[in-house]
């Protein structure tokens, strides 16, 4: 039994229905998860023994908030950030800039980008991530990026994404990084069958992703659909990105992108679609009818400039959303805790440039708010809510704590420690927990050796560069 006591927070930011808010609390964590949260003083006289608990973290100079949660990534573009020839293109240009690149990937490229993309995550307070692996040249495996998650110590929501039609068949990527539907669907549920973990808890879950309305065909999205159904796990995509992608459904399907996805069956509590910049009203409104989740990937969003999520009004509407730092190529970072720092700050503009006479403003997105949607709101939208996003007795250990006593912090924290944290420069967490064990500590990961990873990382950057000439 490994016991983890959290001792007197300058602040624990609680994350529940209340939005609770204590000082000087402590948290008790037994066995991965976390057996209670005491205000000040009502710590119990067992936890207070010497030798009580394994270990104590002092946490009076830190805010402690649940584990961030990250709603879609594609890890393996880590290995292709600030490529020459893409960093000024829209959606479809870059895509096809990087997919000859990608073509070159390898079993060990994508293990080691994802432990990367993972300890860029972990070091930026983020304890569970989906990613989104659509491409598998030359024998890739969705084990490969699996692997990743089980060294590093992240809480990983696997998607089996895919990519089936090619240029040929009016498609964006090129014909020989496509697979066929039929292997496609069969993988799927081997791997459902293999490795998704429904129980309270679970590490690792896989999800279904055909990747876009660019890539796929209806029949591939409809039998994922059904296929994810029959086994019982969720279903992601991407949808609405951008206005070239709003008139390629439009030109080739006859339809918005949200009456695509609800004539495909893509709709649902058990469904999430990553970015929907140009959902248009119906959409919103289809979308919280039903449940449907959104992924906002504000920073992505803003470096290929697609748009400006609708994020007021969606929330407003009662829409599930969750932060996503989307893909290592298109952020080109994967710091969740800066993510949601984005997204206040974007919604607050996206809200200056709607026609005059609006009547909000900067209190449209608190940073409250934006933390709610870093944590809660990626739970909900990956279907985690009852186990993850909260400090609260009987959910999952996950905790991140953020010193407070630092120059990024100096005249905010002292004010409003929860705040700063949104206002203030974005810091790396001095402690994250996963499943109540300790993965970054004073700063430093503690499961895997940086230096020769990222050493390693920056040579297979270099080839897959060199060798796509």
């Amino acid at each position: 039994m490994s016991t983890l006591l959290i001792h007197r927070a300058r602040c624990v930011a609680t994350q529940d229905d209340a939005g609770t808010e204590l000082a000087h609390a402590s948290i008790v964590v037994q066995d991965g998860l976390i057996e209670g949260v005491y205000p000040e003083g009502q710590l119990p006289a067992q936890w207070r023994a010497p030798g009580a608990v394994d270990e104590v973290i002092d946490a009076r100079a830190h805010v402690v908030v649940p584990g961030l949660v990250n709603t879609h990534h594609h890890m393996v573009q880590s290995l292709t950030r600030a490529v020459p020839g893409v960093q000024n293109a829209e959606l479809f240009t870059w895509l096809k800039g990087l997919y000859p690149i990608w073509a070159g990937l390898t079993p060990e490229m994508v293990t080691v980008s994802h432990q990367v993309a993972m300890a860029e995550l972990l070091m930026s307070g983020c304890t569970t991530s989906s990613d989104h692996l659509y491409i598998y040249p030359n024998g890739i495996r969705l084990e490969d990026s699996i692997a990743a998650a089980q060294t590093v110590g992240l809480r990983f929501t696997a998607t089996r994404g895919a990519m089936s039609v090619g240029q040929s068949q009016g498609g964006l990527p090129p014909d020989r990084v496509v697979e066929s539907e039929p292997e496609i669907l069969r993988e799927s549920q081997r791997l459902v069958e293999r490795w998704h973990d429904p129980s309270h808890g679970a590490m690792l879950q896989i999800a279904l992703a055909p990747c876009s309305p660019f890539t796929v065909s209806r029949d591939l999205m409809r039998e994922s659909a059904a296929l994810a159904r029959s086994l019982g796990v969720r279903l992601h995509t991407h949808l609405a990105e951008n206005d070239h992608d709003v008139a390629y459904t439009q030109e080739r399907f006859h339809c918005t992108p949200t009456q695509y996805a609800e004539e495909l069956g893509w709709v649902g509590d058990d469904v999430w679609h990553a970015h929907c910049v140009k959902i248009d009203e119906p959409g919103r409104y289809l979308f919280a009818r039903t449940g449907t989740g959104i992924a906002h990937c504000p920073c992505s969003n803003m470096r290929l400039a697609s748009g400006i999520l609708p994020l007021r009004r969606l929330l407003d509407d009662g829409v599930k959303v969750g932060l996503g730092v989307d893909g290592s190529a298109s952020n080109d970072a994967a710091h969740l805790l800066n993510e949601a720092r984005q997204a206040m700050l974007l919604a607050r503009v996206g809200r200056a440039l709607e026609p005059f006479g609006c009547d909000r403003g900067p209190a449209d997105m608190t940073p409250r708010d934006a933390l709610r949607l870093a944590t809660r709101g990626g739970a909900e939208v990956l279907g985690r809510a009852h186990d993850i996003g909260q400090i609260r007795a009987g959910y999952c250990a996950d905790l991140a704590l953020f010193r407070t006593d630092t120059l990024a912090m100096a005249g905010g924290a002292v004010h409003d420690p929860v705040g700063a944290l949104m206002l203030c420069a974005s810091a790396n967490a001095d402690f994250t927990v996963v499943h109540g064990r300790v993965v970054v500590r004073q700063g430093h990961l503690t499961t895997v050796d940086l230096g020769p990873l990222i050493e390693r990382h920056n040579a297979m950057a270099r080839q897959l560069a060199e060798q796509a000439r």
